[in-house]
């Protein structure tokens, strides 16, 4: 079972919310502008190599930002992911500091990057060929002013006091005036600004976060699609059942994944067994998403024969197959 593994990386994952058609009156269902419609936004993890580590509901309306560590830090798999790649959503300059000092390198997709601000270590640094794209500088004092602040917030963070969540929600309020907001806000935008340098210059990693994007949201199709009952809408109101039919399509997906890559596995050695010559690349195209081959409403079968008559007796009336009795 390697087919997963060509292309991939277990130390990289994407998280990405998607709509869940919920009643209107739901405790978790909101309008959705981004999405369209009542709902709620399922938010998965989804590693490199195909497996979906966490899912959770989260509030339509908000910056996924807030949520794109809380999983990976809740997440206790033997599949332990150092790179998150996002979109547009899932990054800010608070979520880029927080990751930094968690150890945890956030490479997202930006929709419109040209549109960021750049940052200069000082007003007395300049580049040669890219010094247009600067137009700010970064704070340093109030960087270390906060430094101890910083890292005592981390470390409640990792030894789970607090969520990832809850503090960037908390904080993210009180922005304006919120001192220890601001330098995380600082220290991402010196994250930040380095990971657009690396994401501008380097063509494999552009690669990377596109081949990342695309497996999620395959899943996303597979999920989807496997959640056919009830066409798709969540009836349950409470909470707790809503997570646990979340959880349900997650298990199942990952059951179908699962089966898929052993049937693929199975193929390609019948391949090799066979003297086809079965390449990297052409594995690395593969997925274990597929669904044209399942039955997803399993099979009726129907019986065009006569049915035996249940009384003996009625054989010997002489009464056609096609006639009816009336009683």
């Amino acid at each position: 079972m390697t087919s997963p593994r060509y292309g991939a990386a277990a130390a990289r994952q994407r998280p990405t919310g998607h709509k869940y058609d919920l009643a209107e009156n739901s405790l978790l269902a909101e309008y959705s502008i981004r999405y369209g419609g009542y709902g709620g936004i399922a938010y998965h993890h989804v590693a490199d190599t195909y497996v979906a580590l966490f899912s959770h509901f989260i509030p339509c309306g908000v910056w996924e930002a807030i949520y794109v560590l809380e999983g990976l830090l809740k997440n206790t798999s033997d599949i332990q992911p150092t790179t998150v790649h996002g979109d547009t959503q899932a990054q800010s300059t608070p979520v880029f500091g927080l990751a930094h000092l968690l150890g945890i390198k956030l490479h997202p997709r930006i929709r419109n990057w040209k549109d960021l601000t750049f940052f200069r270590p000082s007003k007395d640094v300049h580049y040669r060929h890219i010094d247009a794209l600067f137009t700010d500088t970064v704070d340093w004092e109030l960087i270390e002013a906060h430094w101890q602040d910083l890292l005592q917030v981390v470390l409640s963070v990792k030894a789970g006091v607090v969520s990832s969540a809850l503090l960037l929600r908390k904080l993210g309020t009180y922005s304006r005036r919120n001192r220890l907001y601001q330098a995380f806000a600082q220290l991402g935008r010196i994250i930040r600004t380095a990971f657009l340098l690396e994401y501008l210059s380097s063509a494999q990693l552009r690669e990377q976060i596109t081949a990342s994007t695309n497996k999620v949201e395959a899943y996303h199709c597979c999920a989807k699609w496997l959640f056919f009952g009830g066409e798709g809408l969540l009836l349950e109101i409470h909470p707790d059942e809503q997570e646990k039919r979340l959880k349900y399509n997650h298990l199942l997906t990952n059951a179908v994944a699962v089966q898929n890559v052993i049937d693929l596995t199975r193929a390609v050695r019948g391949l090799l067994a066979d003297g086809y010559a079965v390449k990297h690349e052409d594995l690395a195209t593969l997925s274990p998403y597929q669904t044209r081959h399942i039955k997803r409403f399993g099979d009726y079968v129907f019986t065009v024969t006569s049915p035996e008559p249940f009384d003996g007796e009625l054989a010997t009336l002489g009464l056609d197959d096609a006639t009816s009795v009336q009683v």
